[in-house]
């Protein structure tokens, strides 16, 4: 009898064993919680900010955003607590969505200066030229396009032929538009701007170029497209000399046919 107790004993310790060691197989360890994103808190548009706006406290608000994603030019609350007061009245050089980080690169303390003189690169110059639809594409050309600066005039040396000697060069090329009259920026979706005068974003010596180009003849600008715009820097052909006959050659275009001239 006794040893049919320990026959049943053992088996049930066996079993019991067997049991014990499937259950601590089959459970699996619990999957460790992820670990909270670090954030920092970022200056961001609170709305849309065209641009030319000046900065307001209620233009602007503090959002927490992910370290990982925050760029160095960013504003941080750790690094400039006080940029909500210290950013009031600052003019934006280029439009904010809702939402988007405020950086220092779009936008500028304009200290009394207007919002031109403020936008304005250190060393250029902003000139205005007369256009109209057929010299200014129609219309089509609005601020912030690129432009070349065409000059039409007399040639007292040129062929007098079925042309009457009228010639055409470019004398500034790639250059940025700041304003169609007053107008900055497109506004309520107008994609076209037919106005009077156009203000172009110069260095000195083309400033000079244009202003003497506008008494010898007639100015038109091209617009360019914008895979050229973004891939030439502004250039300017040597206007002055050309315009004053010290340069050894130009280009001439007669009824569209684009040929070298020299000049004496």
């Amino acid at each position: 009898m006794k040893a049919a107790r320990l026959v049943v004993l053992t088996v049930a310790l066996a079993a019991g064993g067997v049991a014990a060691l499937l259950a601590g197989r089959s459970h699996k360890p619990s999957a460790p919680s992820p670990a909270k994103a670090q954030t920092v808190d970022i200056l961001v548009a609170k709305t849309d900010i065209p641009l030319g706006q000046a900065l307001s406290a209620q233009d602007v608000k503090w959002q927490s955003w992910p370290v990982s994603a925050a760029s160095g030019n960013f504003i941080r609350r750790s690094d400039r607590p006080r940029a909500l007061e210290t950013l009031t009245g600052s003019l934006a050089r280029s439009s904010f969505v809702a939402g988007e980080p405020i950086r220092d690169a779009k936008i500028v303390d304009a200290k009394g200066s207007g919002f031109m003189a403020a936008i304005l690169p250190s060393g250029m110059r902003a000139i205005s030229t007369q256009i109209s639809a057929e010299t200014g594409a129609g219309g089509f050309i609005l601020p912030n396009d690129h432009v070349d600066v065409i000059l039409t005039r007399r040639d007292k040396d040129a062929d007098k032929g079925v042309n009457g000697g009228q010639t055409s060069e470019t004398i500034l090329s790639n250059v940025r538009v700041l304003a169609i009259d007053q107008t900055i920026q497109e506004k309520n979706g107008q994609k076209v701007v037919v106005g009077k005068t156009a203000t172009l974003e110069l260095s000195q010596p083309q400033a000079e170029s244009l202003a003497l180009a506008r008494q010898l003849g007639t100015l038109s600008l091209a617009l360019r497209s914008m895979a050229d715009a973004s891939q030439d820097k502004p250039q300017a052909t040597d206007a002055l000399d050309s315009l004053n006959g010290r340069r050894s050659s130009v280009n001439v275009v007669r009824f569209g046919v684009s040929t070298t001239s020299s000049v004496k």
